[in-house]
């Protein structure tokens, strides 16, 4: 029988039971030492300074941006092709929002259209790491140098990756890391703020420490939801809950995707859970995580190196690209081919999930004015597709993923275009 695959993997301790337990009966479930002890191994870990938990990633990056001190009314440009919520907490915060363009063969800013998206009122910039691989720092820190900005880095998909050895988050004047259930470190949500200067710090940290306590109920309930999403995703359990339904979907022409993902909307005001401290458990589970990190990336970016092994060959084809002196960690793994959306409804239709949009070209959403700037490597970069390499897939797994990728691209290229399979058998 067809076992499917689903296209998310959540990166778990396999004590997270055991430490959630334990958190209850010392009485440290909301409030406790841990907190401090994570950020202390976060900061650690990055070579950095400071380090300050918060609710979600995203609302660290508002708390950057508050402590900054940056003039309201101050433009801030972001890459057009990102998570919405972010640069929507930059204008939350009292800035203008500008979009600048990306490379379509990296998914990151690139550096000619920051410089050509700066203005007098430009004050800030927010390089984001996208799908793990880190943009081109050197380019952007000496324009930013050159032009008197701030430099914020959008690290949600990238703890691990590494730009000449250095790692992201340590380049610019603050950083924020997600910890979201499927992001490279799972904290069943929550978020990190990493700041360079300790008087920035500090007004992060007053920022953080003035909001009140979670409650229990609502922690819990993040880390049942984290679980269930675990639990449904696993090979067994998706090939007789999701699958069925995408199965479906790709011969009628439905799109069970958009139920999957936050409704795209003001943040003004700010949602009540985001005016919450990071909770004490949430803490220590990323704290254990911490210490598995480099195993599971180490296992993603194997798989990885499998896909591009196997597709780098295929005329047509665009893998994800390894640049010189960047690690990339594969949060998550896309490619361009002929025929997008024949190769997702021929991969799911063989026990394969797969994606075609995980963030936003946001020089299309209506929330920041429609198509009032062009983003050509947006749109392109959009046309790409996600492939599960995620570090729970076992060899097997990623083997038979590679093969129905690999099969599915093929049969959209001329018989005489195809060179011969090679290790890609299961």
């Amino acid at each position: 029988m067809l076992t499917a695959i689903s296209r998310y993997g959540a990166r778990v301790h396999p004590a997270t039971q055991q430490i959630v337990a334990a958190c209850r009966e010392r009485g440290e479930f909301i409030q406790g030492p841990q907190i401090a002890a994570f950020e202390q191994a976060f900061a650690a870990r990055l070579g950095a300074h400071h380090a300050i938990t918060a609710s979600y990633g995203r609302i660290a990056f508002y708390f950057i941006l508050k402590a900054l001190q940056i003039p309201a009314g101050s433009e801030i440009i972001l890459p057009a092709l990102t998570f919405w919520g972010v640069p929507e907490l930059a204008r939350v915060a009292g800035l203008t929002v500008r979009f600048a363009d990306v490379d379509p063969a990296t998914f990151c800013m690139d550096p000619a259209a920051l410089e050509r998206t700066i203005t007098e009122k430009t004050r800030a910039v927010v390089p984001t790491h996208l799908y793990g691989l880190p943009c081109d720092m050197d380019a952007i820190l000496d324009i930013a140098g050159r032009h008197n900005l701030a430099v914020v880095e959008d690290c949600a998909h990238a703890l691990g990756a590494t730009y000449r050895g250095r790692p992201v988050g340590t380049f610019g004047d603050g950083a924020l890391f997600s910890f979201q259930t499927l992001k490279p470190l799972n904290c069943y949500g929550g978020g990190m703020a990493v700041v360079r200067e300790a008087t920035v710090a500090e007004r992060v940290r007053q920022q953080v420490e003035a909001l009140p306590w979670p409650d229990e109920k609502r922690i819990a309930n993040k880390l049942l939801v984290g679980r269930l999403q675990r639990i449904f995703t696993r090979p067994r359990v998706f090939t007789f809950t999701g699958f069925p339904i995408l199965w479906v979907s790709s011969y009628t022409g439905s799109q069970p995707d958009v139920y999957l993902w936050e409704k795209i909307r003001s943040l003004n005001p700010l949602p009540e859970d985001y005016l919450e401290r990071c909770s004490n458990v949430q803490a220590t589970l990323g704290l254990a995580g911490l210490d598995l990190l480099d195993g599971w990336t180490a296992a993603t970016r194997s798989h990885a190196h499998a896909m591009n092994a196997a597709l780098g060959d295929l005329p047509g084809v665009q893998v994800p690209s390894e640049q010189p002196e960047r690690t990339h960690v594969y949060y998550q793994y896309c490619l361009s081919g002929p025929d997008r959306d024949g190769l997702v409804r021929d991969c799911i239709r063989r026990g394969v999930d797969t994606e075609t949009l995980h963030v936003d070209v946001c020089t299309r959403l209506d929330l920041f004015g429609g198509e009032r700037s062009e983003a050509p490597g947006a749109d392109r970069a959009a046309q790409a597709i996600q492939v599960p390499v995620y570090a729970s897939l076992t060899d097997q797994q990623s083997r038979r993923v590679v093969r129905v990728v690999r099969e599915a691209i093929a049969r959209r290229l001329p018989a005489a275009a195809t060179p011969p399979s090679q290790g890609v058998s299961v």
